[in-house]
């Protein structure tokens, strides 16, 4: 459950300008907040079986971006390739890539 959660928090930070504020609220609720799907129905005026259906539906959406964008997977990546520059061991290289992960 934790490696969802954390897959689904990086898949927001990339395409939560693409949702809508409901979808977007109730991701920040469940996932980032940690709030329970009786206490978001409550909060959002829904059902229990509400909030879990735009869950789901959100998860599949923010899937379905990745499939197609792949914008977690490059940065994942990129930061991949920063740690195999970094210990090559040049100063100078080990600065400017902690610099370009910074600027992400």
């Amino acid at each position: 459950m934790i490696e969802v959660t954390e897959r689904i928090n990086h898949l927001m930070d990339f395409y939560a300008p693409l949702l809508t504020e409901k979808q977007n609220q109730v991701l920040e609720y469940y996932f980032r907040e940690d709030y329970s799907l009786s206490e978001i129905a409550e909060l959002m005026e829904v059902s229990r079986s509400a909030v879990h259906d735009l869950l789901k539906r959100c998860e599949a959406t923010l899937e379905s971006y990745e499939e197609k964008l792949h914008l977690y997977e490059k940065f994942q990546n990129r930061l991949h390739l920063y740690e195999q520059i970094k210990q090559l061991g040049n100063e100078q290289i080990a600065e400017l890539v902690e610099q370009c992960i910074i600027t992400e």
